[in-house]
């Protein structure tokens, strides 16, 4: 059967403007000029013999003809990309790079990645962190989330902490993250006891200033909201830029800290941190796997995800322990 098709080009400058709703940005994504998409766009309507815009002052907005044909030009080149990869997949094996929050790298991943490394002897895996725990709409644009170029060799996965709404990507829950406020043994030997919340305010306090600007990460104002605890000064204690210091000084016995249950479920386990109190702030905000959808069915994605979930679900978070 013989097709009559405008040219590939002009369909792909078409959904990204129509996307966008920018000629700027459509040409961003597609590496070209913003005269190149209005081009193309302008052959596709000559194609076609109908507007698929309103090029307003200051705005771009799709005709009744481009909305309605936007969603079946979406599906094309989705099975398009399909098709491409169906024959990548058996042709290249290429390189998983893994994007993920420091914190979430060095305190769960990587201290289970020789068990992968066993699994998967022959994958080339490269491990790079991201900004932090910023969540929602702010992640489009941040690398891993970029618009995905189904040309490279090298498959791209990400590890988000946020609410698992990621438009375009194939998503997967880990786990939760609770915040605890923990210590090392050696703090409980030096005393003063820690009997009750309370006590707390005998000891040093840790924070993490990440808290103050990004409302996934829980601060003791919070924690002692839920003891039923006021103290004079909340903020008072060392402060720390980021999750990854405050977790080397509570380690070494410099005070308590809040964190993530299943981040430190590892020290615990070990007996280099102990968690005190029997109070968790319950977060919305979880861990998800994120996956371009055109990435979803590479032999390396595919063995790193049932790898993932399966560590994710079969994590061991010792039970909080009251120490008196």
């Amino acid at each position: 059967m013989a097709y009559r098709l405008p040219p590939l080009a002009a369909l792909r400058a078409f959904e990204a403007a129509a996307r966008h709703l920018s000629f700027k940005l459509a040409a961003a994504e597609l590496s070209v000029t913003p005269t190149a998409v209005s081009h193309q766009i302008k052959l596709l309507e000559e194609f076609l013999g109908v507007p698929l815009f309103h090029r307003l002052t200051r705005a771009l907005t799709l005709t009744t003809q481009g909305l309605a044909m936007l969603p079946k030009v979406r599906e094309g080149l989705a099975c398009f990309a399909a098709a491409v990869e169906s024959v990548h997949d058996q042709a290249v094996e290429g390189k998983l790079i893994v994007v993920l929050p420091p914190s979430f790298a060095t305190r769960w991943l990587v201290p289970r990645l020789k068990r992968f490394a066993q699994a998967e002897p022959t994958l080339k895996l490269q491990v790079i962190r991201s900004a932090g725990a910023i969540d929602g709409d702010q992640w489009q644009g941040l690398i891993g989330l970029e618009p995905v170029d189904t040309r490279q060799d090298d498959s791209r996965v990400t590890i988000r902490f946020g609410t698992g709404v990621y438009p375009g990507f194939q998503v997967d829950r880990m786990f939760g993250s609770d915040y605890i406020a923990v210590c090392s043994p050696k703090l409980l030997e030096a005393g003063p006891p820690l009997r009750t919340p309370q006590d707390t305010l005998l000891h040093v306090r840790l924070h993490n200033d990440e808290s103050d600007s990004d409302h996934a990460v829980p601060g003791w104002e919070e924690w002692f909201r839920l003891a039923g605890v006021k103290p004079v000064d909340v903020s008072a204690g060392p402060h720390f830029s980021d999750a990854g210091l405050v977790y080397v000084a509570v380690l070494d016995g410099l005070g308590l800290a809040l964190a993530s249950k299943p981040l430190v479920a590892t020290a615990m386990a070990q007996g280099r941190l102990v968690a005190p109190f029997d109070l968790a702030l319950t977060q919305r905000f979880a861990y998800y796997l994120v996956i371009p959808e055109a990435f979803a069915n590479r032999p390396a994605v595919l063995a790193f995800r049932a790898w993932l979930l399966e560590e994710a679900g079969a994590q061991d978070l010792p039970s909080l322990i009251c120490y008196d």
